[in-house]
């Protein structure tokens, strides 16, 4: 949600900057806002990358039970 927030500041600094013609606030808040794309970005990377994860562990469990399965056929069938 840190990522939401820093956007949101950073454009009011931003426009508050151009407003008022204080360019080192208009700095500020161009700086803030890039800080929340970043972070918004690299929470966005995380998400995927955990999801990633979780269905190759899935897919994993599922080989790993499809090769017991044959495994208890073929000492059924001996």
């Amino acid at each position: 949600m840190g990522a939401i927030k820093d956007k949101i500041v950073g454009k009011a600094k931003q426009v508050e900057g151009r407003l008022t013609g204080d360019k080192v606030r208009e700095a500020q808040g161009s700086a803030r806002k890039a800080k929340g794309d970043v972070e918004g970005k690299l929470d966005k990377a995380k998400y995927r990358g955990r999801a990633k994860l979780e269905s190759m562990k899935l897919r994993g469990r599922a080989k790993i039970d499809e090769m017991k399965a044959r495994r208890a056929v073929k000492k059924a069938t001996r």
